[in-house]
């Protein structure tokens, strides 16, 4: 690679992308979900370069930057951490960041399909789940126990928002997201494609989940709601199961992110 240029100017416009990061991953007034991908740290960095994503810049600290052995002619700036700090807005511990193009979210029917219509197949539905930190742990989960993407009400926080990324470690960036508009009438379309719809919810009525056999139901999504209010009546009702994790009596719940883990690690 080529060595990467050296910044001393906090005000230099080729590393824009990663200016007051603290205020969001957009200046202040344009849409969400519009301004660039950001990532942090060298192994979510690394992640980001082995993603379908186009890399825009990397920025670090001297050092991070040479250690990620980038392509040739990929943009890429080091700065001493007092400049970097000034740039960001904050005190970068991670060392490294890279900005990177969004790419659109998925076709639904194309996420539903899959490569194989016929292989058997994982989902986790996201209802009204606004918290960038616990959508990124769900996406870290979902790759490591073999989600095979996101699908999203039209609530759900931004899963490209830099919170988001960061807490998924870069993880989120392989994983296909598709947004469901109707919802939740919208989940018939999983149930035309042969999912059987799952949602997660500790009433004493639901069925036992680990009572759920993974052989007998293929292609499964698991539904999840909002830190707090769960899953909504009308989302639960709309489900072909709702399940519940057996828990010790005065625990009422779980927080969404530990469910998601369990579930998915149940219907593996």
């Amino acid at each position: 690679m080529s060595a990467p240029v050296l910044v001393t100017d906090p005000q230099d416009p080729r590393v824009a992308d990663f200016r007051n990061l603290k205020d969001g991953d957009r200046p202040v007034g344009t849409p969400r979900g519009t301004g660039p991908v950001i990532v942090e740290g060298v192994p979510a960095v690394q992640r980001l370069l082995a993603s379908p994503y186009r890399v825009r810049a990397v920025f670090g600290v001297p050092g991070r930057v040479a250690a990620l052995d980038l392509p040739e002619g990929m943009p890429a700036y080091e700065a001493d951490k007092w400049v970097l700090s000034e740039v960001i807005g904050f005190r970068l511990t991670r060392g490294v960041v890279a900005s990177a193009d969004r790419r659109p979210p998925a076709d639904v029917g194309d996420l539903l399909a899959g490569p194989d219509p016929a292989a058997p197949r994982r989902l986790a539905v996201l209802e009204a789940l606004n918290d960038a930190e616990n959508l990124g742990s769900i996406a870290r989960s979902a790759v490591a126990l073999g989600i095979h993407g996101l699908l999203l009400d039209p609530r759900c926080a931004d899963p490209l928002y830099r919170r988001a990324v960061r807490v998924s470690m870069g993880h989120v960036l392989g994983l296909p997201f598709a947004v469901l508009p109707e919802w939740p009438a919208g989940l018939d379309r999983l149930h035309e494609a042969g999912y059987t719809t799952v949602a997660l919810t500790p009433a004493a009525d639901a069925v036992d989940l680990g009572g759920l056999d993974p052989v007998a139901h293929p292609r499964t999504a698991v539904l999840l709601g909002a830190e707090g209010p769960g899953l909504t009546r009308e989302a639960q009702q709309a489900a072909r199961v709702r399940a519940r994790i057996p828990m010790r009596p005065g625990v009422d719940s779980l927080g969404v992110a530990a469910a998601a883990a369990i579930a998915f690690a149940t219907l593996r």
